[in-house]
């Protein structure tokens, strides 16, 4: 049994060597030091970009704190505001105290510090690991809004370098953080404004309907009613600004139904839809408007029957919708100032939709107009059906 037993250890051992190997030759293949000391780097830098990309606040920096320790190779690492210290890492009480002067200095000058032992000195004396700091003032479009400090037991000149590149690393983000915020602003006032052009021209006319059947058919106004209430729900809420398709279509349907009210067999509607593409997620108020358009401007000026066509198909990585009527038509020029935004009037609605789509997904989903005077006019709106910032929302 004994010489089983040591059998077995020496198998073990046997086995260890050889996985041992293969490790110790897999961090071979990794590369140079070199490569694998820029392998690190990079890894850190990507891990701390998110951490900053929600602006320079308590809750990001404290995210930010630990990754930065790493990249400057410091025990101790500070984020400052305008305010003063928001974040530490490895830095005491008593050493934030005697790092606030030179961080407002820093701030208000735009100039970097360097601290000595003199600078930092603490109760611990010589046996403190934080003897030595610099500061890095961080600027965001040529603005500083608060200050990065590395700390440690010595404050060579390669640290002030190094500390001025990752400055500039942690400015870059602020600033992309400061754009992500100023897109998320004007895509939620073109909202605001779009909500604004909608609805009173609708409200007078769904009004308008709702009275007609007051006398007449008061069931028929009793629902109208409750669809108009549920449409004006809908279009103010404060929720998310990303919506499915299948709750933009349920929208489309509730203003139809309001303006079949007005039309009667005057108007005709197609729908086809792919299941497909009900779940993608497009920015709110997106297919009514172009609805609307259409029935105000397409088919309601050429005093007769018209035909609606409204479509959802699924082209790969996108989804496809289009708006059709066999109306009035129009200019191809007034479309194109319509869309630059140097029309004004009642097709301004168009405008908007187009900037929100092109702010959200990029200049290459503006929308796709046909049209010709007499000649009805498309709408075409292509969607991405994977977006990193809509699903996030």
């Amino acid at each position: 049994m004994t010489e089983l037993l040591w059998l077995a250890v020496a198998g073990v051992v046997v086995l260890l060597g050889v996985v041992l190997g293969f490790v110790v030759r897999g961090e071979r293949r990794l590369g140079t030091p070199a490569q694998r000391a820029g392998y690190a780097t990079l890894r850190t830098a990507n891990l701390l970009a998110p951490a900053l990309r929600s602006g320079l606040n308590g809750a990001s920096s404290g995210k930010a704190t630990a990754h930065l320790q790493s990249l400057l190779g410091t025990p101790g690492v500070v984020l400052a505001d305008l305010a003063g210290v928001i974040a530490t890492d490895g830095v005491d009480e008593a050493h934030q105290a005697l790092l606030e002067d030179p961080v407002a200095r820093a701030v208000g000058t735009g100039e970097p510090q360097v601290l000595a032992a003199a600078d930092l000195a603490c109760a611990r004396g010589a046996t403190c690991t934080l003897q030595a700091a610099v500061v890095v003032p961080l600027a965001v479009d040529g603005t500083v809004v608060g200050a990065l400090v590395a700390a440690g037991p010595s404050a060579p000149a390669g640290l002030l370098r190094l500390a001025s590149e990752v400055a500039q690393f942690i400015t870059t983000q602020l600033e992309l953080a400061e754009l992500d915020r100023s897109r998320r602003r004007a895509a939620q006032a073109e909202l605001r404004f779009l909500r604004a052009q909608i609805s009173p021209h609708f409200i007078y006319n769904a009004i308008t309907a709702i009275e007609s059947f007051v006398r007449t058919d008061p069931d028929r106004a009793r629902e109208l009613l409750v669809q108009f209430a549920d449409f004006t729900r809908y279009s103010f809420r404060g929720r998310d600004q990303f919506v499915t398709v299948a709750e933009e279509l349920r929208l489309v349907d509730t203003y139809l139904e309001l303006e079949r009210a007005r039309f009667g067999d005057r108007l005709a509607v197609t729908l086809r839809v792919a299941p497909e593409v009900l779940s993608v997620r497009v920015p709110s108020l997106i297919l009514q408007p172009l609805v609307e358009n259409a029935v105000r401007h397409g088919l309601e000026p050429s005093g007769r029957t018209g035909h609606l066509s409204i479509a959802a198909h699924d082209a790969g990585n996108d989804a496809v919708i289009t708006v059709e009527d066999d109306g009035a038509g129009a200019d191809p020029e007034r479309v194109r100032r319509v869309l630059s935004g140097r029309e004004d009037g009642d097709a301004v609605g168009l405008h908007n939709v187009d900037e929100r789509l092109r702010t959200v997904f990029g200049e290459e989903f503006g929308l796709v107009v046909e049209t010709g005077i007499a000649a009805g006019t498309k709408v075409t709106v292509r969607i991405p059906k994977f977006q990193v910032a809509v699903s996030a929302s």
